[in-house]
């Protein structure tokens, strides 16, 4: 499958060794005097090692990778101790790959590791601090990672939705980011059994109750067939999204114009594709933003 992992530019590593102890997961050791990935089941892609890298050798990219396997991970880090696995739980934790810390709780439960799971932080507040200036997301964008492909889960409290509606203003239905297919990662937590609702770029901006009426309460993926790039990768996520996210349903919305059908068509591959079976519903929507028609495909 095609996921973000690193590259490590061999020609700029000087053997420092500073990413290898900042990676908790184990991915990086030092051969030959330069930092090499050993395996690509060990890397989470999220960077962590970007912002330790004082010559800039190492960024993100996208490419054929083994699926991250998190048990796999803990198997690999468990005897180096309860800091270690901390470490690497709180990296997680800080962004938002809910998912991968379930998983490793437990894994430290079911095999009755001495770990003090008091000492994880708290993930609500370590995505408000990821919201504002971080300065370890700083060090990652100076790095080659994209903060803002970073993935976050947003929690819409009723109060404010309330004050917003009594103002007159139509409050956000947003839970995610990013939006954009080939930012997103397709087994983010806000994936996981979800209702997916993939839209063409320009339905938002034609419609005003987007919000309120489509995106409530589902995950987001926004491409446009005509002018995005690399349209195989758009199949290939959402074929994990149904394969590996379980996603409950994906809905295709699409504008009137015939180069909008494109991205039905890629729906359609990745549940060809697929082993799972998930119900799509398509949805073309006219340049005023009605809705001309809606049916299960």
């Amino acid at each position: 499958m095609k996921r973000t992992i690193i590259k490590i530019d061999e020609e700029l590593c000087n053997g420092c060794g500073l990413c290898v102890d900042g990676c908790h997961e184990g991915a990086l050791q030092m051969i030959d005097g330069k930092a090499r990935m050993i395996s690509d089941l060990y890397c989470d892609g999220l960077g962590a090692c970007i912002g330790d890298c004082p010559v800039g050798a190492i960024t993100l990219e996208e490419r054929e990778a083994e699926p991250y396997d998190e048990i796999k991970v803990m198997e690999r880090i468990s005897p180096k101790g309860e800091k270690t696995i901390i470490a690497h739980l709180n990296h997680l934790i800080d962004h938002d790959q809910t998912e991968f810390v379930e998983q490793g709780i437990n894994y430290i439960r079911d095999n009755k590791l001495d770990v003090d799971l008091s000492k994880l932080k708290n993930s609500k507040k370590q995505e408000t601090m990821h919201q504002h200036n971080h300065p370890k997301d700083h060090q990652h964008g100076q790095g080659g990672g994209c903060p803002g492909s970073r993935a976050m889960t947003f929690d819409i409290p009723a109060a404010a939705a309330t004050t917003a509606a009594v103002n007159g203003d139509q409050p956000s239905e947003l839970r995610q980011w990013p939006v954009q297919l080939h930012l997103v990662n397709p087994q983010a937590p806000y994936f996981q059994n979800a209702d997916v609702l993939m839209a063409a770029d320009c339905v938002a901006f034609s419609m005003g109750n987007f919000h309120s009426k489509f995106l409530k309460g589902k995950g987001l993926a926004i491409a446009c067939p005509k002018l995005d790039s690399g349209k195989d990768i758009y199949v290939e996520k959402l074929t994990a999204m149904i394969d590996q996210a379980k996603i409950n349903t994906l809905t295709v919305m699409i504008m009137e114009v015939p180069c909008c059908t494109g991205l039905l068509q890629m729906a359609k591959m990745a549940v060809q594709n697929a082993t799972r079976k998930v119900p799509v519903k398509a949805m073309i929507v006219s340049l005023k933003g009605e809705v001309i028609s809606e049916e299960w495909v």
